[in-house]
């Protein structure tokens, strides 16, 4: 990858996170070790055995899109929502408007996952077709229930929706894809809009990722499968990643936004760089035993042209997770030992799913960019079984110019990113 000779650079952010909304609050409540998981206020969660997560706390789409398209709100679900404002807040930080980049020269990678559907978009259906009140009557919903359901109700929760709504916002014409694995869909979103750039299909990407997890079928369906924290009454320490007391993570909503461009481009209008895209790689660890994330960091490593030396700290997923913690940190451990400080920002805003990638990217571009690594939160007592340095406490002086984020599924895909500090 360095031999190509369309580098490619960060030249927008922009987030809706649960600890701050723009870069600068980004970074200000990363500084200060803001805690941004808390007890649900969305909707009443009392019921369910873990009832916390990263809620954005006054979010308003009608607020913050373009008056002309606010009609269009009608047809977006909340993660639609978060994705179209944090495309369009990361265009504006990037100081690119409609019609200033030729439309077929502009394209976008977006990570999304299918949305939960509202239950008030199938109350009315489900009343008319369940005359017990406790079973559906098929032919009446056939007939009855469906007639109850609003046309537009599927695009409400399609994928591809804050990619579509964003494109047709800005006239966006060039290549246009939404990814869907997991939590690694917003990386996976950045390598193939690296990719565009280096064929030269394009000259700028929007790339980002967004997800609202915070609803009663979301929440209650991961109660039931996944690994979530019970220590709803300290909701702000929940999550520990590769700690020795860790019990699960959290769930969390958000979106985060980059602009990618070509280097010369960029130079050209005088954009503000905010670091540079140096290497990637993907792949997957069948059983999450560790060696095939080494393998996938070594990969990307080597794509970067650097050595695990070079490496001022990587920024793991760190859910909090017994089985996930333990998984990320062998992989990370067999490639850098504990010679390199590992920093996993996710327990102060929880797991934003296909956001996740891409918004933990930002904590470590910001910490780059203004030399500083915050402190990893509630990381107190390190587990035998994560033979990683974590860095916990007060932030510590940038040392390295690069940067290496890991992100993973719990299926064991695997996709790693290396990020240059813009000097």
């Amino acid at each position: 990858m360095v031999s190509n000779s369309r580098r490619t650079v960060l030249t927008g952010l922009g987030v809706l996170n649960p600890i701050g909304s723009t870069p600068e609050s980004l970074w200000d409540a990363l500084v200060a070790g803001a805690r941004g998981v808390r007890t649900v206020s969305l909707f009443d969660a009392t019921e369910l055995p873990c009832h916390i997560a990263g809620e954005i706390q006054g979010f308003s789409a009608k607020a913050m899109i373009d008056k002309g398209y606010r009609r269009s709100l009608n047809a977006m679900a909340r993660t639609v929502e978060l994705g179209v404002i944090g495309a369009q807040l990361g265009l504006q930080n990037a100081g690119i408007a409609k019609g200033t980049i030729p439309a077929h020269r502009i394209g976008i990678e977006f990570a999304s996952l299918m949305g939960a559907t509202d239950l008030n978009d199938m109350a009315a259906a489900s009343k008319v077709s369940s005359p017990d009140g406790e079973t559906i009557d098929h032919a009446l919903w056939g007939s009855a229930g469906l007639p109850e359901i609003t046309p537009l109700w599927m695009l409400k929760y399609l994928p591809n929706m804050p990619a579509c709504h964003t494109t047709i916002l800005y006239d966006i014409q060039g290549p246009s894809n939404t990814q869907i694995p997991g939590d690694t869909s917003g990386l996976v979103a950045l390598f193939e809009a690296a990719r565009i750039l280096r064929r030269n299909t394009a000259d700028v990407m929007v790339v980002g990722g967004s997800e609202a997890r915070i609803n009663p079928i979301t929440l209650s369906r991961h109660n039931l499968f996944v690994q979530l924290s019970r220590q709803n009454d300290n909701p702000g320490h929940a999550v520990r990643p590769f700690d020795a007391d860790r019990d699960g993570s959290v769930l969390g909503e958000g979106a985060a936004v980059f602009t990618l461009e070509e280097l010369t481009h960029a130079r050209n209008r005088n954009a503000t760089i905010l670091g540079e895209l140096v290497g990637w790689a993907a792949g997957v660890d069948r059983g999450k035993k560790g060696p095939g994330l080494a393998r996938v960091i070594r990969n990307a490593l080597t794509a970067a042209g650097i050595q695990p030396q070079d490496v001022d700290h990587v920024n793991a997923h760190g859910t909090g997770t017994t089985i996930g913690d333990s998984f990320e940190a062998r992989g990370i451990a067999e490639v850098f030992g504990r010679d390199v400080p590992v920093f996993a920002p996710l327990s102060r805003f929880g797991n934003l799913g296909a956001a996740s990638g891409l918004m933990e990217l930002a904590c470590s571009v910001l910490a780059l960019r203004h030399g500083l690594l915050p402190g990893t939160l509630n990381h107190e007592k390190p587990a035998a079984d994560c033979p990683i340095a974590v860095h916990a406490g007060a932030p510590r002086p940038v040392a390295k110019p690069y940067a290496v984020k890991v992100s993973y599924t719990d299926l064991g895909q695997c996709a790693v990113a290396v990020v240059k500090k813009w000097e």
